[in-house]
């Protein structure tokens, strides 16, 4: 329980600490939302300025503790701000309507790459005298070495361009109204697998590698010695013992991998036009639109930070030394 405590209030501290860093960069920076949007906006009157400075958030006539204050205020409601490149929506709406895209593909992909590295891991562990174990390894750390990006390339050239079974890019179909519909669903899903496959593919070396290394230091050890002498079945052996003890290194970094899924995502998002978080990310800096930038940026601490904090909470279960 003190451990759990602990990790609580760090994780309290963190999420102050990146509240405060996300507010003090954008003020940081040359210039403010309002003067870009009144640059695309042309000439205006200074009292139409001033109403803008106090609609984004910057006006600068207060102190500068008391518009933190208003920040954490804002937050506390909901309000991230006004999105320059979607004016007049929010920077919240603007979000809502991409994390649903993002945490669909690149969570799942993730989740996916994570679930079937880490049980080949164990496998190629457990047979590494075998030649297909030397030859799944190597095959999956050779696309590993691949970028994101350039292996979306390939798969778009021969799967969208040479053969068209996938479309080039896009979420869904545009012209399918209803979003509750099985027709949408089968369009999401079209849409999304080979960005999808990319992101699984590209990452599932990782998980490989890291769970057979891992699994290597725990067979070293004596209980696992001791099991085999005491007659204990190869697969309780193999998963109860050492592929339990084995994968509390994987699960710390599966859990930051899914906070940076936005971050990671923004290169495949950008190869097949996806209407994701990344792809937001991309445009909101091509446009200037320094609302929305932090606000992404927020969203990614956030779910580094709750990510982290929840892969704690799971060893704590995994591990009862941790407990005591």
């Amino acid at each position: 329980m003190r451990y759990f405590t602990r990790k609580l209030v760090w994780f309290v501290i963190a999420i102050f600490i990146a509240l405060v860093i996300n507010f003090i960069l954008p003020r940081l920076m040359p210039g403010d939302p309002a003067s870009v949007l009144v640059y695309q906006m042309g000439n205006i009157d200074p009292d139409s300025l001033t109403a803008i400075r106090a609609a984004f958030g910057v006006d600068t006539d207060q102190p500068l503790i008391q518009q933190f204050f208003t920040y954490i205020s804002s937050l506390a409601q909901g309000n991230l701000g006004i999105s320059i490149s979607h004016y007049p929506a929010k920077v919240s709406t603007v979000l809502a309507k991409s994390i649903p895209w993002t945490i669909g593909l690149v969570g799942v992909a993730t989740i996916f790459s994570f679930i079937i590295g880490t049980i080949l891991g164990v496998e190629i562990a457990w047979k590494r005298d075998k030649v297909w174990a030397s030859g799944i390894l190597g095959a999956f750390l050779f696309v590993r070495s691949f970028p994101f990006f350039w292996f979306g390339l390939v798969l778009v050239y021969f799967f969208s361009f040479r053969n068209p079974i996938f479309p080039l890019g896009g979420g869904a179909e545009f012209y399918i109204a209803n979003r509750q519909s099985w027709e949408f669903v089968k369009s999401v899903i079209y849409h999304g697998f080979l960005p999808g496959m990319t992101i699984a593919i590209t990452s599932l070396g990782y998980w490989l590698l890291l769970m057979r290394n891992n699994m290597f230091n725990v067979l070293s050890e004596d209980y696992i010695t001791v099991a085999h002498a005491k007659g204990l079945s190869t697969r309780r052996i193999k998963y109860s013992y050492a592929a339990r003890n084995a994968i509390i290194p994987s699960i710390t970094g599966f859990a930051m991998q899914l906070g940076f899924v936005v971050g990671g995502s923004l290169m495949t998002e950008m190869v097949f036009s996806y209407p994701g978080v990344g792809f937001m990310l991309y445009q909101a800096v091509q446009q200037r639109d320094y609302p929305l930038i932090q606000g992404v940026f927020l969203f990614i601490s956030l779910s580094v930070l709750l990510a982290n904090f929840l892969a704690d909470v799971v060893i704590i279960a995994l591990d009862p030394r941790i407990r005591r």
